[in-house]
């Protein structure tokens, strides 16, 4: 773990060393750099695997206001610039996908190829609303105050998108919380961090950047819903579009996965389909 230069912030990030193509790891709307500990491990020693905290997440700096996908766009480039990583791949997850595609599209220069996790859809209204329904238990639990960790990841354990629950889940939940006095803890995003995001996310529409994004990109999607089977953060006819639109776009669905679970769970065929694109580029 080190800290490195945002714009005018201080962002964490997590380094797992190799030896191949560095990838940076860009994560989710209310999610920290160690929901990539399962893919980085799959992914070392062949390739030097780099995860950051979005500012307002993890052991990121903290602004009262500033969270957009430009705002993180120009975040990303600061982190790039201060590792001296240039070009990299990107893989995001979810909003981190979103955040990539822009990102490939404002500064092609430093994007060597694109891996997009079960993100960076184009979502009619509708969808939205099935998605912020389906993720809600993980909005819930921010500006929470628990009696223990224990008490926290036991919520946590409620949510039935995160069944069975996965060893990996136990390191993620511990690293975002803060220790309060008596041996509570709260999660250290606030709720107004998230308020603003998803407000700049409601603003863009993504497929306006698919056709400037010139590189080689992976799209990996999750064929199973959060709570409603129907409510799909990357619908099948999204995928397709992204497929069409995104000009060297390749497609690669992981039956039996959901949002969560194509990170978290260990998956020979995500390894291999990565692995796989990567050889190529």
């Amino acid at each position: 773990m080190r800290k490195v230069k945002g714009e005018g912030v201080s962002i964490q990030v997590a380094i797992w060393e190799g030896k191949g193509k560095p990838i940076l790891c860009i994560h989710g709307l209310t999610a920290n750099c160690r929901c990539w500990d399962v893919i980085a491990s799959e992914l070392i020693p062949e390739h030097k695997v780099i995860a950051m905290d979005l500012r307002g997440r993890g052991q990121s700096d903290k602004p009262e206001k500033g969270y957009s996908i430009h705002i993180h766009c120009n975040d990303i480039r600061g982190v790039l610039e201060d590792l001296g990583l240039k070009p990299s791949v990107l893989m995001g997850h979810s909003l981190g996908a979103f955040i990539s595609v822009v990102f490939a599209s404002r500064y092609p220069e430093w994007v060597d190829s694109l891996i997009l996790v079960d993100g960076g859809g184009k979502l009619n209204p509708e969808q939205f609303a099935k998605v912020f329904a389906g993720i809600k238990p993980s909005l819930d639990r921010l500006g929470k105050v628990f009696s223990s960790f224990e008490e926290y990841v036991g919520a946590m354990k409620q949510a039935p998108f995160l069944q069975p629950w996965m060893p990996a889940l136990d390191v993620y939940y511990r690293y975002e919380v803060e220790e309060l006095e008596g041996g509570k803890v709260r999660p250290v995003i606030r709720p107004e961090t998230i308020d603003e995001e998803s407000a700049s996310l409601v603003g863009i529409d993504i497929s306006d950047y698919y056709h400037s994004v010139k590189c080689p990109t992976l799209i990996l999607r999750a064929t199973e819903g959060l709570l409603t089977g129907d409510d799909l953060v990357l619908p099948e006819e999204a995928a397709q579009r992204m497929v069409k639109e995104i000009p060297e776009a390749r497609l690669v669905n992981l039956e039996g996965t959901n949002h969560y679970t194509i990170l978290f769970k260990e998956i020979q065929e995500r390894k291999n389909a990565i692995l796989k694109f990567l050889s190529k580029g």
